[in-house]
């Protein structure tokens, strides 16, 4: 059988597009396939905007995400293998899914999303969509 992970992380995307919210991806800037401009990452991790008034382009599929968006002004396009990615969050309230390393979905705690977008020690904000 194919990874869930993919599946819930479009099917995230879309909620948090249907409730109005900025989807947000954290995902983790160590991984070797993982193509974003240079110093964007900060402490092994980079937040990335999935609005659609933010990129073009957006293609989820079951082994990455990509799409072109523009940092300081410089059109780049960004390459997420799916197993980089570690969580899919609302900017506004935190909500959304956090992954474990790889293709696994099962909850991390480890870490939590702000709406500022910065990593923190994980509290009860984050609600896990099963």
């Amino acid at each position: 059988m194919t990874p869930t992970k993919p599946y819930l992380i479009r099917g995230l995307y879309e909620w948090l597009l249907d409730n109005e919210t900025t989807p947000y991806i954290l995902v983790d800037a160590n991984h070797e396939q993982l193509s974003i401009p240079p110093g964007i990452a900060r402490d092994g991790k980079v937040v990335l905007n999935l609005a659609p008034s933010a990129i073009q382009q957006l293609q989820i599929t079951n082994e990455y995400l990509s799409f072109s968006a523009r940092f300081n002004g410089i059109a780049e396009e960004i390459y997420c293998p799916v197993a980089s990615v570690l969580a899919i969050y609302a900017r506004e309230n935190g909500q959304g899914m956090m992954f474990t390393d790889g293709d696994n979905t099962q909850p991390n705690t480890d870490i939590q999303p702000e709406a500022s977008g910065k990593a923190k020690p994980a509290g009860p904000n984050l609600t896990i969509v099963k």
